[in-house]
């Protein structure tokens, strides 16, 4: 009897490493694709001969379609089974990375990165509930670390690998990488992934479902295109944002008032989810919109070539990793609300020494910086994924992973586009105000013509006179960038009081 016991524990415990092993690789495989393209767009910009605004959508596609489509991971696991909607997104994920490195024009490439994220929508959320489903209550901080590993970390050394591939390789390799990735984590979920309960009676709210699509679809392409489009100047963002006020709203009332709506309100009574949903919002914020700023500043202002920044800048990740490990060790010991507090308070100190930075900042003070506020992050997500589904009601668990994932890229997303027009906006505005300096009274010009280092009377004396106006503009703009994310963070922080500490066990 104690023999069997000891192979039935042993036997769990190693389809609990294969399933947390296979769930990690498509994780990271999907998490990697948000920003692993993004370096490789000047090259696929060459070789199919297209504009900036026309390869953008090579980036558009995966990301409006991949929101679109992650509310579904709901239903759809009820459905037909959350193991294999899990490893039919594996296959279709896969398939459409190959088909994506092998297309030969604009066309191509954006309809099948529209198909990639299209089945690359639930990895994420369906990796999540399968690990807090896998692992015992007493071990979803572990579980949690695990997988935010992945989450986090992805994101981060995308554009440091896809800058290696790129340059060494070819941009194909950017897509093809996910090939490996994909075999092994749809080998590990065939052999060990039992498959989950089906639900056949669900019904499936389509009115819902189109509502929640268009206002998700349309606040992203409005975020997407909007600094290029010049925003509410331009008729299609307008068009964009009044449909994701209407059919947001639509959605909203249609929620509250259908006998089976697409998205259970009842779970956002969960006080925890709630305010974990808000928190993931603006973590998304952060995660990504500095990640947004630093590439530009150190390739523009500070001449770095683009391995050298991915070099730089993959510390953010080791510091999160490691705040995760930690995490992960002594989630039963300390109280979560301490973890995401001191995380909060590293990424405040981080931002704040960035909003001291120069043009002539040396590497390491990035590195430093990245890697406190890397820890941060670590130190955030793990327990507010945790502390998020500790007492919601595991029937939601699908529903809820998918929602919590999507919050996330809408902060990005928002984030990013904050970010970038505050950026153009101050730089305009500094480089106004820096230029009223510059006028014939100025003791600092003055000395400057007499030392031969400007020549105002001449065309090239006046242009290299703006070059280093507008160098400077962009540097503070930068810097009062930085000063804004720091302001959101501190923001969070009372959220932390609304949390409940050590929730007791969601009821079946």
């Amino acid at each position: 009897m104690a023999l069997t016991q000891s192979l039935k524990t042993e036997n769990a415990s190693t389809n609990r490493i294969m399933i947390t092993i296979s769930v990690m690789l498509a994780t990271i495989m999907q998490a990697l694709d948000t920003t692993i393209a993004n370096v490789a767009l000047p090259h696929m910009k060459g070789a199919m001969g297209t504009t900036q605004d026309q390869i953008s959508w090579v980036l558009t596609s995966y990301i409006v379609a991949a929101a679109i489509c992650m509310p579904l991971t709901g239903i759809l696991s009820a459905r037909i089974g959350r193991k294999r909607l899990f490893m039919w997104s594996i296959v279709g994920f896969t398939v459409s990375s190959i088909l994506c490195g092998a297309a030969q024009s604009l066309d191509q490439i954006v309809l099948f990165r529209l198909l990639q994220g299209v089945f690359g929508a639930s990895l994420v959320p369906l990796s999540q509930s399968v690990l807090l489903d896998t692992f015992p209550k007493e071990k979803h901080g572990s579980a949690m670390a695990m997988w935010g590993v992945g989450v986090m970390v992805g994101p981060i050394l995308g554009p440091y690998l896809g800058g290696l591939l790129t340059e060494y390789y070819s941009w194909r390799w950017v897509f093809y990488i996910n090939v490996p990735f994909g075999i092994v984590a749809w080998l590990g979920l065939a052999g060990f992934l039992e498959e989950s309960t089906l639900d056949k009676k669900r019904r499936f709210d389509m009115y819902g479902f189109v509502l929640l699509g268009i206002a998700i679809g349309s606040l992203q392409m409005m975020l997407d295109r909007g600094e290029s489009q010049n925003w509410f100047a331009s008729l299609e963002v307008t068009i964009e944002g009044l449909l994701t006020i209407v059919c947001g709203s639509m959605f909203l009332v249609h929620i509250f008032t259908h006998s089976h709506p697409f998205i259970d309100p009842d779970m956002f009574r969960d006080r925890n989810f709630s305010v974990g949903m808000v928190f993931i919002f603006i973590v998304g914020i952060i995660l990504l919109s500095s990640m947004a700023l630093l590439p530009p500043f150190m390739s523009s202002l500070m001449g770095y070539p683009v391995v050298d920044i991915g070099a730089i800048l993959a510390p953010r990740g080791f510091g999160t990793m490691a705040a995760m490990m930690i995490v992960g060790r002594l989630s039963n010991k300390v109280d979560a609300r301490l973890f995401i507090t001191l995380g909060l308070v590293l990424i405040i100190v981080s931002m704040w020494e960035m909003t001291l930075f120069t043009a002539e900042v040396t590497a390491w003070d990035i590195i430093r910086t990245g890697l406190v506020q890397g820890t941060g992050l670590g130190f955030i997500f793990v327990p507010l994924s945790t502390i998020s589904f500790a007492t919601l009601n595991p029937k939601y668990r699908n529903e809820g992973t998918s929602m919590f994932s999507l919050l996330r890229n809408i902060g990005s997303s928002i984030g990013i586009s904050v970010v970038t027009t505050y950026l153009a906006q101050r730089t305009q505005i500094n480089h106004a105000a820096f230029a009223d300096y510059i006028n014939p009274f100025s003791l600092g010009l003055q000395m400057a013509e007499q030392q031969g280092a400007y020549n105002t009377t001449t065309a090239a004396g006046l242009t290299a006179l703006n070059q280093v106006v507008t160098g400077q503009a962009a540097t503070l703009a930068y810097l009062q960038d930085f000063r804004l994310m720091m302001w959101v963070t501190l923001a969070a922080l009372p959220l932390v009081l609304l949390l409940k500490g050590k929730p007791k066990e969601a009821k079946e």
